[in-house]
């Protein structure tokens, strides 16, 4: 049973609960060990164990249940391969501890905190802090309306992200997640005077690296934090290192007090690692066969995300949805957790819109002209009307032609194409393969532009000169070139 039961009374001849528990290991089933502690007290559960073997690092355990009297369940935060019976185990008596503070800004740890980025050793006094710390308590919790500007066009207008807000971007494999995520890290980090603190759960070890070096090029290194658990790491640390990351930030937030933005690439990563421990130590599955304790698991996380009076930790966190299946368990549980929710689009990035954003399905919680204004509201439901409306003439379009439609749809459909196009830009992370420069467009800027093609403004110009671009300014300087091309040829 999985419950963090009181240590049991010591019986005669056992040790007092005081003493560190000395254990042995009884079975090693992958990423789950028993262990038998006989004549000590259990450790609680959520204590880190620690395995000294006959391997450079020494391998640690963190407590799961109690199976008997005598014997835990663990889970291994790194690899088991090598372990055998009747190694000897010992409790550290807390939760695993990682270091925070400033002496980690600019460096990459793994789930238990060792620095893994070839650098210098910590400072010996670097505070450390466990990982298992309770969600702020309600009345201490702070909402903030204070819109958090991206540069990104599409979701400034149609989904802004809230300052101390949870933002996730869910979609398929391929349709610019992590290039998204890769590009709010330099369009933000920037201009955001706080600290960054990049969770990696489940990621390719190519991206963790051109991340690394990205950021070690643009200079915005030195107020982040980097931590990995990447994709060929066992269950384990994929399923805590999000705890890991939380706990930094929440140092930052609570004993500093400072604003922190808190990155996450890839939640699903920790719902999967999650399943694959729930196999491992033989539960019943849930639906489509994710673990029973989805919800719990996700709550606890999300829940740590929060906002305290004068700091804020504004969260986005890329989804993976499997199978393009947006009713997927795993997905409906994580998007009831947040404020904004970007959708992208597969058939949106095989047409060449990027960032392939769904402009229809995304939705913010501060997209209300409470919070935005009266104007930026009537444009972006402006704009939706029209992409809507283009939506459903799609399949008379492809039938009929745009010519069998009445002339106040074609106006629409005019409009609503060359606004898709505006609502596309060049990003700053894939300039190296593009040979576009990035462009950042500010919110007054995006709500300019996108008010003088619903106006008509654009009507006349080619659609050409609105994909890819920034401001509007830009395409029209990109029509006058080309008009006069045409007129010169």
């Amino acid at each position: 049973m999985n419950s963090s039961a009181s240590t049991p009374v010591t019986a005669p001849g056992q040790h007092p609960a005081s003493v560190p528990a000395v254990g042995t290991v009884r079975s090693v089933r992958g990423a789950v060990v028993d262990v038998s502690f006989c004549g000590y007290a259990l450790p609680p559960v959520n204590t880190a164990l620690v395995i000294d073997w006959k391997r450079p690092e020494p391998l640690v355990l963190e407590v799961h249940s109690h199976l008997d009297p005598s014997t835990i369940r663990g889970i291994a935060l790194q690899d088991t391969a090598g372990l055998a019976r009747n190694t000897v185990v010992r409790s550290t008596g807390s939760p695993v501890l990682v270091p925070v503070g400033d002496a980690i800004l600019g460096r990459l740890l793994d789930v238990i905190g060792t620095v893994r980025d070839r650098g210098p050793p910590l400072p010996p006094g670097t505070p450390r802090r466990g990982i298992h710390n309770p969600p702020p308590r309600l009345e201490d919790e702070t909402s903030n309306t204070a819109v958090f500007e991206t540069g990104i066009k599409v979701i400034d207008l149609l989904a802004p992200l809230a300052q101390g807000g949870k933002a996730a971007m869910f979609g398929g494999a391929g349709v610019g997640k992590t290039v998204l995520v890769m590009e709010l890290i330099h369009a933000m980090v920037e201009k955001y005077k706080g600290i960054s603190v990049f969770a990696g759960v489940g990621e390719r070890s190519r991206e963790g690296h051109e991340l690394l070096t990205d950021m070690q090029a643009s200079g915005v290194l030195a107020r982040t934090v980097l931590v990995y658990g990447q994709m060929n790491e066992p269950p384990g640390a994929r399923w805590r290192v999000p705890l890991t990351a939380l706990t930094i930030a929440e140092y930052f937030r609570d004993q500093k007090h400072q604003n922190v933005l808190l990155l996450m690439d890839n939640v699903f990563r920790f719902v999967q690692a999650g399943a694959e421990l729930s196999s491992l130590l033989g539960r019943l599955p849930s639906r489509v066969g994710y673990q029973p304790t989805l919800a719990s698991e996700v709550a606890s996380l999300q829940e740590r995300i929060a906002s305290v009076a004068g700091a804020a930790v504004t969260a986005i966190q890329a989804v993976y949805v499997p199978a393009d299946d947006f009713t997927d368990p795993a997905v409906t549980t994580i998007s009831s957790h947040m404020d904004s929710i970007i959708m992208l689009s597969r058939t949106l990035a095989a047409d060449g819109f990027y960032p392939a954003i769904d402009p229809l399905a995304s939705s913010s919680v501060l997209l209300d002209p409470l919070v935005v204004g009266e104007e930026h509201y009537a444009t972006a439901e402006r704009a939706r009307e029209a992409l809507a409306r283009f939506k459903d003439l799609q399949d008379i379009i492809a039938l009929l032609g745009v010519e069998e439609l009445g002339a106040s749809d074609q106006l629409i459909v005019k409009r609503a194409r060359r606004l898709q196009r505006f609502l596309s830009q060049p990003f700053v992370v894939t300039e190296a393969f593009t040979g576009t420069p990035g462009r950042s467009v500010s919110r007054a800027d995006t709500l300019t532009g996108c008010r003088a093609i619903l106006d008509g403004e654009a009507d006349d110009w080619a659609e050409a000169s609105l994909y890819m671009i920034g401001t509007l300014e830009e395409a029209r300087q990109k029509e006058a070139a080309a008009t006069k091309t045409a007129a010169s040829s």
